[in-house]
């Protein structure tokens, strides 16, 4: 299945999307939010959508599509695991995940504009593979991680790169300023994906591809990554881990690109849609 979130921001309705198609799954009840998943709502939506074959309203096309998700108790980020993207940032290749957070205000839809931060001068992109937990984990073993998964999301890890690496303490203050966390256009479940380990990722500014990646690159694989993250935080259901990003972020270039106001970031991967994001100054 491929579940979407539509309407006006902090409104909006659930509904599900068919080849192609987006239906209004609203008399379904409730929000794709951890209540959701932890009343096995995947299983019962399923079981709704079936039995509402041929009856559920096609959604106006046009309609605002909000992040496929609810809003998560964490939205969780693995740094640098990719390696040319340690590479082309000058880091080390980590020996274990760095572990970073978003906050959950951060959250927007995919194709909602993103907003350069008040006093911000490198505002940068990072497309990246989203996991959604399915249910609640703690100290899972990596053989079983992937029976945590509800399903995977196409995410941009917007970051303020003066923020984030010249303001010092954590990276999370350049990481989760409002509107830096894009995520949909849906939530594909597992038997949507081909292959995890295979998967392709692609970004544009204004037309120009600066990353095409694949998730065979990944430093860390996303069962591992699920089991390790678990070692130090329980996972709850409909949370949000972000896998890192391959190269061709702004960061990497030299002299570095930074997003300005008008820029267009298209982004996508396979089988988890496409976004297309404008870009606007604070207050505009």
């Amino acid at each position: 299945m491929k579940l979407i979130r539509y309407g006006a921001a902090g409104s909006e309705k659930t509904g599900i999307q068919i080849e192609g198609k987006n239906y209004d799954t609203s008399a379904f009840g409730g929000d794709y939010n951890e209540q959701f998943f932890t009343d096995n709502g995947l299983e019962r939506l399923e079981e709704f959508v079936k039995a509402n074959e041929g009856k559920l309203d096609e959604i106006p096309e046009g309609s605002r599509l909000g992040s496929a998700v609810a809003r998560p108790s964490k939205i969780l980020c693995i740094g640098l695991n990719y390696k040319d993207h340690a590479a082309e940032t000058g880091a080390k290749i980590p020996e274990e995940p760095i572990i970073f957070m978003k906050s959950t205000t951060s959250l927007s839809g995919p194709n909602d504009a993103v907003v350069i931060p008040k006093n911000s001068v490198k505002t940068d992109w990072e497309v990246e593979f989203g996991i959604v937990i399915g249910k609640k984990a703690s100290y899972v073993e990596e053989s079983e991680a992937l029976n945590y998964v509800a399903g995977y999301v196409l995410i941009n890890d917007v970051s303020e790169r003066e923020f984030q690496i010249e303001r010092g303490g954590t990276w999370d203050k350049g990481k989760g300023c409002d509107t830096f966390s894009p995520i949909g256009p849906f939530l594909a479940t597992p038997d949507e994906i081909n292959d995890i380990n295979n998967t392709r990722l692609w970004l544009t500014v204004n037309g120009k591809k600066y990353q095409d990646g694949n998730t065979s690159n990944l430093i860390f694989n996303v069962p591992f990554i699920i089991s390790y993250v678990s070692q130090f935080m329980t996972l709850l259901p409909g949370d949000v881990i972000s896998t890192g990003t391959p190269a061709g972020v702004g960061l990497g270039f030299n002299p570095p690109i930074y997003l300005k106001s008008g820029d267009v970031i298209e982004l996508g991967a396979d089988n988890l849609g496409t976004q297309r994001q404008l870009v606007k100054a604070y207050g505009e």
